[in-house]
């Protein structure tokens, strides 16, 4: 899978290692913590992670609408400010055991805003889901990538196509991921034998790799991303026999929860001469 032409894809090949949330079976999901395990330990080539806006106006770094999945908060989190979410615990519920043990809880771990991530990880590429569509939440994320001199290092969308062609009209120069439904006129196209829509607003293909029991990449699909210069990642890959099938196929990145096993796996493969 050749590169784009989009700068965003500078000195990038196949198969990249990307952190889902980062790494979210080693660590509380889409915490610094978890991020800083991906980057120094696993020397992971990009992260993926989720904002929300809060109350007060600012962008967090987070999954879920609500928080009881891994905080001890209860809610939206849309309905606290910035000052209450720092008080919840983001390791609370993180157990690597099925519940055995917590060893984030109690730890100080907390919930980060998207500048925090950025000025940690400078200069590294991030794939960012804006979640909620929340009228103006484009302006914002505007403003945190530009006066953070990130937008060349991060591709930015939504699953929602009205958000995602939001972010396309406020950062037309910007790397933008496809939203659900173009994706899904993209392979359904592909699967038909027919020419995909021709979509200039969104250079990559973020996508499950299965879609019930059937597996959605195959040397078709592959073929036509090549065609339209796009670059395809898929998500959420745990299994390493899976991660070396993607390698072999040439597949863009693998997202993974384990990015020790993508580690390996890609470490298993020839070094280019």
């Amino acid at each position: 899978m050749p590169p784009p032409r989009h700068p965003y894809f500078r000195g990038l090949t196949p198969t990249l290692h990307i952190s889902h949330r980062g790494g979210s079976l080693l660590a509380p999901e889409n915490t610094l913590p978890a991020f800083r395990m991906a980057v120094e330990r696993y020397h992971t080539q990009m992260l993926e992670t989720d904002v929300h806006l809060t109350r007060d106006g600012e962008l967090v770094v987070f999954h879920d609408d609500t928080l009881e999945r891994c905080t001890n908060g209860e809610g939206p989190l849309a309905a606290h400010t910035l000052a209450e979410l720092r008080r919840l615990d983001a390791g609370y519920h993180f157990t690597p055991d099925g519940g055995r043990t917590f060893p984030f809880r109690g730890q100080g771990v907390q919930l980060s805003t998207l500048r925090e991530l950025l000025r940690a990880f400078r200069g590294l590429r991030i794939n960012i889901e804006v979640k909620p569509d929340v009228p103006g939440i484009e302006d914002v994320f505007f403003q945190v990538l530009r006066e953070e001199g990130a937008l060349e290092h991060v591709c930015i969308g939504s699953e929602q196509d009205a958000v995602g062609e939001r972010l396309a009209r406020v950062m037309p120069d910007a790397c933008h991921f496809y939203p659900r439904e173009a994706l899904t006129a993209f392979v359904l196209s592909v699967r038909a034998g027919e020419q995909p829509p021709d979509e200039r607003r969104y250079t990559v293909l973020d996508m499950p790799l299965y879609f019930g029991d059937v597996r959605l990449v195959d040397e078709a699909l592959l073929r036509a991303v090549d065609a339209h210069e796009k670059w395809c990642n898929v998500w959420t890959v745990d299994d390493p026999e899976e991660m070396r099938r993607l390698v072999a196929e040439g597949i863009g990145g693998i997202m993974t929860d384990r990015p020790d096993l993508l580690r390996r796996v890609l470490d298993e493969q020839p070094k280019p001469r």
